[in-house]
């Protein structure tokens, strides 16, 4: 019986092909993108779920509020806060506490071999190998992290560092690590790789007690509570029963007897649990952000309902043209439930067809996306989780668009239908209705989407096009290591100048616009009050203004002396001074110390577009200098420049794998996620025209085809070409303006909300509202008009000769 389902099934389907096509190519675009979107969603949730009672393990994180709505969260903790937890919260079962490094130097001493810069070292406490367990494969895996100066590598690490070693005979072996203070250590153990999904990239774990001997221990903050640093990690395990938020009223608690005292600024501390982890600040910058997987949850569900909404709304207005199938079944003795299952298979058939095709638009989507979609993606479409999800959502694809159609069809009485009386005696029409209202909800999502690509790209030209205050057009910079040694950095710019090429170079602490952000107190006196604001901090040279082509407004730049600093307007401002150069020579304090202001510069936008400009106090601070501009001369080669730039780094700083990059291009990843909003917006609004104008197409054919005859006889009574069109087409014009009056609301809530995270942006501009209806208004009236058309062009006296 099933087989014989199938098989009519098929022959109607290969009878019906205009009808097949337009299903197939819709379904498949919403198969295509609901598979893809699974298997993103998928992968994004899977990291680090392998842990031991990973349910349990939760990372502290700090938020710190300087009041005015700014507040900073931050994935570090005050380094007491390891030392205090277990004893402050109950029901904690172990700690684990590491700082990482950056650009850490590994040589091993015997033989010796410098194996470059790396971010995959940490200083760990023994908790960290004991919250995320690892296999031994050589070492005590209790005592491996108690004494300073101790290493545990990971498999990886030791193959790389000693070759032709057995793990066993690594024990005991030195390794010296230079960042900001060197470290000779013995390897006293050697655990299994991580193979699965997993934040935690680390290969070489130093025991965190080293700290205490280092030389440099000050920069660890150690015992200072209003320190936070990001690198300072702390993560807890939870005995079973402890709730996050019993947590989090244990932090509030510690907040209120170590930090209590608190007038700039309120620290509050959260527990973070270990899956939201990837969704964070992540150790690698390789994070996900959830607010655009969920966007890409809701935009799947979108496509999918839309390409569903097609399927009932051709189907159930092409079936009166199977009214007397169904009459005939039913006279032959055929029951609803055989009818019904028919017609399911049928639509079975179609979904598995648009799913096999899907696999290919997956293949091309991947090819297109791949900047967009998380790294180390990939689509094993036989892989468990895979093929459950494919058998599943095609049974529930099946059952959602098939079934209203098929108990429409079923539900003709067999007399009338075999008569070709199927249409309702009185004037409301469920299908007619259904009909409109699902062609009304296509449209309303194309205007929708239209209008959101639209604005967004109008905010985000109209930022790109704003004066940044600083040239960033052929300016360079590479980053220093931490503990490269500032005779080093100093040579390296001085090599630089030498270059032809090179108009001039920086040192700075940072680029002159980025995401990072240093900020802290200061005071300046005015008459008998003392001002105590916060600024933003940034460490520079003193060719650093020149480079960056800012512009001076009064005095002069420093000249790399400690105690002068420039401020901007917005400093200028809040001090209550209109002449820049009254400002010049007064003094103010910063860190305790008093020093001279000694330029003003005119506002820049040290960070994106979506913040205010914040007064700047610009320092000379070289032993934090981490970056190195370069400014180029005009029409040069850039890529022969940067590979000399690399190569002059290379022989003067020793390190083969860095490079130097462009200061626009690392500006316009401040709009990257916005980008990716905008341009996946753009790819759901360009298939969700597809797939309406593919419904419209084939339902303004249909039902054109069933006025054939009232066309004709107004032809035959005198209504012109014109006419006829006008009329046909009135009733779909009536159909987008409801459509855009229900998208308009929705555009406009996101957009509103979107634009207002702009401190500079435009005003909503709802000429794009009006443009983007009347362009679906006109695609609609093209698609109807050709149909319309083509039927009025028909000869009255084929179509009446019957009459």
């Amino acid at each position: 019986m099933l087989k014989n389902y199938f098989k009519i099934a098929f022959r109607n389907i290969l009878r019906n092909r205009l009808r097949m096509a337009i299903h197939v190519l819709g379904l498949s675009i919403g198969v295509s993108i609901c598979f893809l979107v699974f298997n993103v969603v998928w992968y994004a949730n899977s990291f680090d779920n392998f842990h031991p009672k990973a349910e349990n393990i939760y990372r502290i994180s700090t938020v710190t509020d300087f009041g005015g709505g700014e507040v900073y969260p931050n994935s570090g903790t005050p380094m007491p806060l390891g030392e205090v937890i277990e004893d402050e919260i109950s029901g904690i079962d172990q700690k684990a506490r590491f700082y990482t490094t950056y650009q850490t130097n590994v040589v091993v001493q015997s033989p010796e071999k410098d194996f470059g810069r790396t971010n995959q070292v940490i200083l760990a406490s023994p908790g960290y190998l004991e919250i995320f367990k690892r296999e031994w494969l050589a070492g005590d895996a209790k005592n491996a992290l108690e004494e300073p100066y101790s290493v545990v590598l990971t498999a990886s690490s030791a193959e790389k560092y000693f070759p032709d070693m057995s793990f066993n005979e690594v024990l005991g072996k030195e390794i010296l690590y230079t960042e900001t203070d060197t470290m000779y250590t013995k390897v006293t153990g050697v655990v299994k790789d991580f193979t699965e999904h997993t934040d935690f990239i680390f290969t070489d774990f130093i025991s965190f007690s080293t700290i205490s001997m280092s030389s440099n221990k000050n920069r660890y903050a150690l015992e200072q509570w209003d320190n936070v640093n990001s690198s300072s990690q702390l993560y807890i395990k939870t005995l079973d029963g402890v709730t996050e938020s019993s947590v989090n009223e244990g932090l509030e608690a510690i907040v209120a007897k170590n930090l209590g005292d608190q007038e700039d600024a309120e620290t509050s501390f959260f527990a973070e649990p270990l899956k939201e982890v990837h969704f964070g600040q992540t150790y690698d910058g390789n994070s996900v952000s959830k607010t655009f997987l969920n966007g890409l949850l809701v935009i799947g569900a979108i496509i999918l309902i839309l390409a569903c909404l097609n399927f009932v709304n051709l189907e159930t207005a092409q079936a009166i043209g199977r009214a007397k199938e169904v009459g005939i079944r039913k006279t032959l003795g055929g029951n609803k439930f055989q009818l019904i299952v028919q017609f399911l298979a049928e639509t079975y058939l179609i979904v598995l067809t648009a799913t096999i095709i899907s696999f290919l638009l997956v293949q091309i989507l991947l090819r297109s996306y791949e900047s967009y979609l998380p790294n180390g993606i990939s689509v094993d479409f036989l892989s468990v989780e895979n093929m459950l999800f494919i058998i599943g959502f095609t049974l529930v694809l099946t059952l959602v668009s098939g079934i209203y159609p098929s108990l429409v069809l079923v539900s003709y009485q067999p007399q009338r239908a075999l008569k070709g009386e199927v249409k309702q005696s009185h004037k409301f029409s469920l299908g007619v209705f259904l009909r409109k209202n699902l062609t009304v909800l296509q449209f309303a999502s194309s205007i929708a989407f239209i209008i959101l690509v639209s604005v967004i790209s109008f905010q985000l030209k109209y930022v790109s096009s704003q004066p940044l205050g600083f040239n960033s057009q052929a300016i360079l910079y590479s980053s220093l290591p931490y503990r490269g040694g500032q005779d080093k950095f100093e040579l390296l710019r001085e090599r630089l100048n030498q270059l032809s090429y090179v108009e001039g170079t920086s040192l700075s602490g940072d680029l002159v616009s980025s995401t990072s952000l240093w900020t802290s107190d200061a005071q300046y006196q005015l008459d008998t009050a003392e001002l105590d604001f916060f600024v933003q901090i940034k460490n520079m040279d003193s060719a650093f203004v020149e480079v960056n082509g800012l512009e001076l407004l009064a005095g002069r730049t420093s000249q790399n002396r400690e105690g002068e600093v420039l401020v901007n307007e917005v400093f200028m401002n809040q001090v209550l001074v209109e002449n820049p150069l009254e400002l010049v020579g007064q003094k103010m304090k910063f860190s305790g110390e008093e020093r001279t202001i000694v330029g003003v510069v005119k506002n820049f936008h040290s960070r994106t577009l979506r913040e205010e400009i914040r007064p700047i106090l610009m320092i000379y601070q070289p032993e934090t200098f981490r970056a190195i501009n370069v400014k180029l001369q005009d029409h040069i080669n850039l890529a022969e420049a940067k590979l000399g730039l690399e190569k002059v780094y290379q022989e003067v700083i020793g390190s083969e794998n860095q490079t130097f990059k462009f200061l626009d291009e690392e500006i316009g990843r401040f709009y990257q996620e916005d980008l990716k909003i905008r341009n996946v917006l753009g790819l759901a609004c360009g298939l969700a025209i597809l797939i309406s104008c593919l419904g419209l197409f084939g339902l303004s054919s249909f039902t054109i085809a069933q006025r054939t005859k009232e066309i004709s006889i107004r032809k035959v009574l005198g209504a012109s070409i014109l006419q006829i069109l006008g009329l046909i087409s009135k009733e779909y014009v009536l159909l987008v303006m409801v459509s855009f009056a229900l998208a308009v609301y929705p555009a406009y809530y996101f957009l509103n909300d979107w634009l207002n995270g702009f401190q500079y942006r435009v005003e909503m501009p709802y000429f794009i509202y009006m443009i983007s209806g009347l362009g679906v208004l006109v695609i609609c009236l093209i698609i109807v008009g050709l149909h319309s058309f083509t039927a009025a062009q028909t000869n009255p006296a084929n179509v009446l000769k019957d009459e």
